[in-house]
């Protein structure tokens, strides 16, 4: 599990946590960079691809293709998408 002051948590979730990720909402970008601000606690599952986020203290995210991920509120963050990426997500709270 990979932390950022507890602002990010990645984990690999269970087969449980998959099918219930793959009943939300969905989202794609291809190769890019971006800054990024999550008014709302956000979890998502990566389908495909692989991407690295720096938040705002500095600290790299690496979240790839089988991951599931939860980005609290009011993180501050650039995105930089290394492989072409397909995600499920749901907003929490």
């Amino acid at each position: 599990m990979q932390k950022g002051e507890n602002k990010v948590v990645v984990y690999k979730p269970s087969q449980e946590e998959i099918q219930e990720a793959l009943k939300w909402n969905t989202w794609s970008k291809e190769v890019s960079s971006f800054e990024w601000f999550y008014h709302t606690k956000e979890k998502f599952y990566v389908v495909q691809g692989e991407v690295e986020v720096i938040l705002d203290d500095g600290r790299k995210i690496h979240i790839k293709e089988g991951d599931m991920a939860i980005f609290e509120r009011n993180v501050k963050c650039t995105w930089n998408v290394k492989k072409p990426i397909f995600k499920h997500y749901t907003f929490l709270e």
